[in-house]
């Protein structure tokens, strides 16, 4: 029975469902669980020492300033640092193209909040991400849903949905989550050419670019779509819209995220802004500047790739150890996770639940699809557990799997 204060939310929050991975963390908490659950990143790669410094160095010479209200915007010096290193990749920004968010979700909240109008669609991979459907079912929006295979959005499948004339395509080209597969070159391309031909913008989503363990870097869509369009030197006016992170390279906990757009997106973007936060937290903006300053971030990269490859490899070789035939699973080039694919009868949420008896959890798949499918697929997450956790977790699951297999 609905309460009184059920009756009062408004429409839109019936559409609103709490996160199945937020829920199954809690699970997780219990002592001796073996979690490949989160997307969670190492606690050992946080540079405390690094942060340490840098929040005694803000606090003794610019203690006023990080405590008082800031620009929307974001801390100028912080954008600055953004673009620089952005253009190392061939995205040629400034900081006037970059907006600072409290995290990435809230970054996919601003995108929902400017764009989508009740009932818009939204074009996504098959599966993706959970945070972004979070966001936008807010604001009512629909979702059409393009193949993927190993290889990324499936071009031909991308173009036949297009015709149903999405308000953008939603792309993590780079080790998607929850997948782990990386969208190729030439469908990076296709890509770019579809959304021009049909005049529909693209978000890319980019939180695990940096974390790459094998294989050459590919450009970013950003990237392709200005050396698709010339700007002869002008700002940048493309027809991508750019997320990232520092949750991944330096701490969740900083709740640091950015934007990049063309200066009019990025304008109308600050308004939004506006009525939600204001802005972003002065103190965390000024830390993480000083922490990423004077090229420690790049360094500190080449750690966290070290940490996450040997992680990977651990999983990968248990899953071929232990598991039983019938069940396939992706090889990440980087990233966070990788995907399994159990038999079609299969439902993963009935191996989870013998999984945490046995202390071991993952994410079942069906979450990240929007058509409800996926029940016989669960994600991974490699970069928390140490190896001999994730060669004792793998064996576990192995054992509740295979009680399922014929």
């Amino acid at each position: 029975m609905d309460t009184l204060w059920a009756q009062r939310f408004a429409q839109r929050t019936q559409r609103m469902k709490s996160s199945a991975v937020r829920e199954l963390l809690k699970l997780t908490e219990l002592p001796d669980v073996i979690s490949f659950a989160g997307g969670l990143p190492a606690p050992e790669t946080f540079p405390l020492e690094r942060f340490t410094e840098a929040s005694s160095k803000v606090m003794t010479e610019f203690g006023a300033r990080a405590l008082q209200y800031s620009t929307t915007e974001g801390y100028r010096p912080l954008r600055e640092l953004i673009a620089a290193h952005a253009s190392r990749y061939g995205i040629q920004v400034e900081a006037d193209n970059i907006l600072i968010t409290s995290g990435s979700q809230q970054a996919l909240d601003l995108i929902g909040k400017v764009f989508v109008n009740p009932g818009d669609h939204i074009l996504v991979e098959s599966p993706t991400y959970l945070g972004a459907l979070q966001a936008w079912n807010a604001y009512q929006a629909e979702y059409i849903a393009a193949d993927t295979d190993d290889d990324g959005y499936i071009i031909e499948s991308v173009d036949a949905k297009m015709r149903t004339g999405p308000k953008f395509i939603y792309a993590l080209p780079n080790f998607q989550n929850p997948s782990g597969v990386t969208l190729s070159l030439d469908r990076r391309r296709q890509l770019i050419e579809v959304a021009d031909h049909y005049g529909v913008p693209i978000l890319e989503d980019d939180p695990y670019g940096q974390l790459r363990y094998e294989g050459d870097h590919l450009p970013a869509l950003v990237t392709l779509d200005s050396q698709f369009r010339p700007t002869n030197g002008a700002q940048y006016s493309g027809n991508v819209i750019y997320l990232s992170t520092f949750s991944k390279t330096l701490s969740p906990g900083v709740q640091l995220g950015w934007i990049v757009a063309p200066v009019e997106v990025i304008k109308k973007l600050v308004q939004a802004k506006q009525g939600t936060d204001l802005h972003t937290s002065t103190v965390s903006q000024m830390v993480a500047y000083e922490v990423a300053a004077g090229g420690f971030l790049d360094q500190h990269v080449k750690l966290i790739r070290a940490i996450y490859r040997e992680r990977r490899d651990t999983m990968l070789a248990s899953l071929k150890a232990h598991f039983p035939p019938g069940v396939t699973w992706t090889r990440p080039q980087g990233g966070l996770f990788l995907w399994l694919k159990f038999p079609a009868d299969l439902n993963a949420a009935d191996v989870l639940k013998v999984a945490i008896e046995q202390k071991v959890a993952f994410v079942p798949g069906e979450s990240f699809f929007v058509d409800g499918s996926g029940r016989n697929t669960a994600r991974l997450n490699f970069s928390n557990a140490s190896p001999d956790q994730i060669e004792e977790g793998i064996a576990r699951l192995a054992r509740c799997v295979s009680q399922f297999m014929p």
